[in-house]
């Protein structure tokens, strides 16, 4: 007796395709931390060094949230510096989550974190990705990687549109690809590594495409604070310093 239940059949299938895509990324995993396991200036970034990046950009204002525990983002990146902060503009009618982590020691510390596999470790489905470069005002283009991802559950219909990119002291990387190039041709040469995520989900902005525009306006308006704040990090380690916040009087 056969017991061909047509309603499981794409279930079974979700779950063949869920496996296979988690090996593929797995095997990512290691052959990017692989390449990305040379040392740099080997001196430890100052974990204060990011809080002077300005809680006002253009007409979006921040505010500082906890890096919540379960979703451990610092502890897998192992990160020595972080900012974790909430940037909105217009009443709070556009909001978008920033997070920042840094490293001064290895690059590889950073692919603890790549968001096509922590997202859908964490149970979201990977609906699309691009790569794209995004005009900035000097006329330089902002190479990154942009995902959606969808979550049936617990929250029905939830969205979530992630724009990343990388950078080697002052410098955009778009990709891993373009980041193990840089350390490889010179490891010794890099005093700060960073990864940069932008997110905003459907609940923030409505439609895909309204979030899709939102992270993209975000990276382009904090663009010019974000290498400003990693030249002055990359001149600290190059002189044997740790970049400090300044100290409140």
């Amino acid at each position: 007796m056969t017991n061909d239940n047509p309603n499981r059949k794409p279930v079974v299938v979700a779950a063949i395709g869920a496996s296979i895509l988690m090996l593929i990324f797995g095997l990512t995993y290691h052959v990017l931390a692989a390449g990305l396991s040379a040392p740099l200036s080997m001196t430890p970034i100052d974990p204060a060094a990011l809080e002077p990046f300005p809680m006002q950009i253009a007409d979006w204002t921040g505010e500082d949230i906890p890096l919540d525990e379960a979703e451990a983002i610092l502890g897998k990146i192992h990160a020595e510096a972080s900012i974790n902060r909430r940037y909105s503009r217009g009443n709070g009618v556009k909001a978008v989550s920033l997070f920042i982590a840094a490293s001064g020691t290895t690059a590889g510390t950073l692919v603890g974190h790549l968001p096509e596999i922590c997202n859908v470790m964490a149970g979201s489905t990977l609906t699309d990705q691009r790569s794209v470069e995004l005009p900035l005002k000097d006329a330089t283009k902002l190479p990154c990687r942009v995902l959606q991802f969808s979550r049936s559950r617990p929250l029905d219909g939830e969205k979530k549109t992630v724009l990343y990119y990388y950078m080697a002291d002052s410098r955009f990387y778009g990709n891993h690809s373009q980041l193990t190039w840089c350390v490889r041709r010179g490891p010794t040469m890099v005093h700060c590594i960073a990864q940069v995520q932008i997110v905003a989900s459907s609940t923030d902005t409505g439609p895909t495409d309204a979030a899709t525009a939102v992270v993209s306006e975000f990276a382009v308006d904090s663009a010019s604070a974000i290498v400003e704040l990693f030249q002055r990090i990359a001149e600290d380690q190059r002189s044997g310093q740790s970049h400090k916040a300044p100290e409140e009087n």
